[in-house]
This record gives C-alpha cells, sequence and structure tokens, in this order.
C-alpha cells in the first residue's frame, strides 16, 4: 500500500539505501542538480512529496496533515471549517491519486519543490495554529507542535526551494507567536487572554528572532497575508501594556489582511481590535455588518467575540445568548472554563 509507504521509518530507510548507491556510485553531471536540492530532513521532505500538484489542493492539504502531522479527522474538520465526512473524502481522492501518480519518496526537482511551496506552508501554518490553539479537548496549547512548525519553517527557509519572502514572514509570525506561549496558561490548563497575560514571561529571545525575520521578508516587492499577520503579532509583542497596544494599527492591518485574503474571520479580528480602540459599540458596528456564512455556523469564537462586546455594552440579554451559545459549542474545557468566567460576569438579568 502506497501510503504504508509514506511512513517515516520506510523514507529512512530510503534515503539510507540512495546514500549508499551514492557512495559507489561515480556522480554524473545530470545528478548534480537534484541533489544540490536534496531536502535531508524527512518530514520536510515528505510534505513535498504529499502536496504533488496532482493532487487537488483540498485534498493534498488533509492528506499531509492526517499522514506526517498526525492530526485527527475531528481536529482536520475544526481547522479547514468542514465536516468529518468531507474529511474523508478529501482524504480518499488523495490516496486514490496516490495510487496513480506513484510518486518518489526523494526530494522533487528544485522547480517542482517551488511550484508545492504554497500549500507547504499551509500545512505548517495549521499545524502551527492546532499547537498554539488546540481543537484537543483536554489540551488547550501543544506546544510540541508549535516548535515542530517552527523548526521546518526554518530548514525551509534555508533552502533555496523556500527562501522567500513569504516563507520568512510566515518564520516571523510563528516565532512571535510562539515567545507568547508560556503566559497563555494559567499554570493548571486555563487560559489566559491577551489582556491578563504576565509579559515578563514572553520569551523576549524568541521575539527578536520573530523581528529579524519580519525584517528579512522585507526583501520583496509582494505583501501577502503572512505579512499582515506577522505584523500584528508584531504590534503585540513590542506593546509596553495592553493599554498600550497600537489599536489603530491593529485595525489598519486587519482591514490590508482582509483585503489580500478575504475571510469573516479577519473581520471578527478587526472588530475585538476596533472595540479596544474606539470602544464596543464600534466593534459590534463592524461584526455586525458581515453576515457569517454557513460554514461559520456554530464557530464558538464568533459568538464569543459577539457576546463579550454586547456584555460591554450593557446590552445583557444579548450578551448572556452569545455567550452561552460559544460555551455549548467550544471545543476544549480549557475554552469552556474562560466562556463559562466571561458569562458569570454579566450582570443578573433579574428575570
Amino acid at each position: 500500500h502506497l501510503l504504508g509507504a509514506l511512513r517515516l521509518s520506510g523514507a529512512r530507510q530510503r534515503l539510507m539505501d540512495r546514500e549508499r548507491e551514492e557512495l559507489t556510485a561515480t556522480p554524473s553531471e545530470t545528478d548534480a542538480p537534484r541533489y544540490a536540492a536534496e531536502i535531508t530532513d524527512d518530514l520536510l521532505r515528505l510534505l513535498f512529496v504529499c502536496c504533488d500538484e496532482e493532487i487537488p489542493p483540498d485534498s493534498r492539504l488533509v492528506l499531509a496533515l492526517k499522514t506526517l502531522c498526525g492530526f485527527s479527522t475531528q481536529e482536520i474538520a475544526f481547522r479547514l471549517f468542514i465536516t468529518e465526512a468531507n474529511v474523508h473524502k478529501r482524504l480518499s481522492r488523495a490516496r486514490d491519486q496516490l495510487r496513480y501518480i506513484a510518486p518518489e519518496l526523494e526530494s522533487p526537482p528544485l522547480e517542482t519543490m517551488k511550484t508545492r511551496l504554497p500549500s507547504v506552508r499551509n500545512v505548517l501554518y495549521l499545524l502551527f495554529n492546532e499547537g498554539y490553539l488546540s481543537a484537543q479537548p483536554d489540551k488547550a496549547i501543544r506546544r510540541d507542535l508549535c516548535e515542530e512548525a517552527i523548526r521546518l519553517g526554518t530548514l525551509l527557509a534555508s533552502h533555496k526551494a523556500g527562501a522567500d519572502p513569504e516563507t520568512f514572514a510566515l518564520l516571523a509570525l510563528m516565532n512571535l507567536h510562539g515567545a507568547r506561549l508560556d503566559a497563555r496558561t494559567d499554570g493548571v490548563g486555563g487560559l489566559q487572554l491577551l489582556e491578563d497575560q504576565d509579559r515578563s514571561l514572553w520569551d523576549q529571545s524568541r521575539i527578536r528572532t520573530g523581528l529579524e525575520w519580519l525584517k528579512e521578508s522585507a526583501s520583496g516587492d509582494a505583501f501577502f497575508r503572512y505579512h499582515a499577520e506577522a505584523a500584528i503579532a508584531a504590534e503585540h509583542c513590542m506593546a509596553p501594556t495592553f493599554a498600550q497596544t497600537r489599536w489603530e494599527k491593529i485595525v489598519g492591518l486587519y482591514g490590508i489582511l482582509d483585503r489580500i485574503a478575504p475571510s469573516p474571520l479577519h473581520v471578527l479580528n478587526q472588530a475585538v481590535a476596533m472595540a479596544e480602540w474606539k470602544g464596543a459599540e464600534a466593534g459590534l458596528e463592524l461584526l455586525n455588518g458581515v453576515e457569517p456564512p454557513s460554514w461559520l455556523t456554530g464557530f464558538h469564537l464568533w459568538d464569543a467575540v459577539s457576546g463579550e462586546l454586547y456584555r460591554r455594552t450593557g446590552r445583557i440579554e444579548e450578551a448572556c445568548h452569545h455567550l452561552e451559545l460559544a460555551l455549548s459549542s467550544a471545543p476544549t474545557e480549557a475554552e469552556r472554563r474562560l466562556l463559562g468566567r466571561r458569562l458569570a460576569s454579566v450582570p443578573f438579568l433579574g428575570l
């Protein structure tokens, strides 16, 4: 079975076999360009294999997350805003296509890797996101996934196939968010909101690394979504306090992000920043101007933000309604506890 060959143990064996062949073979000029672009890290190389352009984009993402990153079907469905049945369909299509194309498990040629690079970056982005705010019921944060995404991103940025401004921006984003991991929990598994985090726990070395990558990402002429997201993360990391955050800059960056990659989730985050800048009513006005698409139905963070903004404006009935919806659909115990505290802070209706 071809998917069985995608296991890391099999890849390592092939790598060892090839290395033995290289030691006994006379190198030729035609071999040199390919081996010069070889990726020695098993997982990163197999990510490029899974992102074969012959596999439909939505299926290659599911294949990589499931086969190489170890995501459950439920986690993939949550991250991609699709049903678990849809995950199975996409995975089945990817498997069928793999049987048809029979890909090699060694590094593709350099130009081929460059065409697959956007999909590989997308996998690393989702891998980091699952670590940063996990969909697993009993784990709010999975540091190992964040560290692995940063490790792979660093390797990608050092390889000629991936060393470009968009990769540098993604690496900046992951390092800047990763710098705050120690402050994101309260020591007993509960989540800490940004406004409540102890900033002395932020990893200043990692922040500097993130800012260096962000500076490096400015070397090109194009501005990608990862640039905008990294710039937003940098604003948070450089703010001395929550109150001193340059919220107007963040509102503007979310506007740019939504123009580059339109999504109601960007508007959701922009509404949060707008509420900090100009007040909860302004945030609500922005949020209520968007009709959430059907794929966002039941997404707990949409109701959580709506409920919080209604709470701040004193609209108690609406606040309770949205916070209760968010509480019922939150995927993790840590998020349910956080939402429960918010709901408990809403003044009693007296009904």
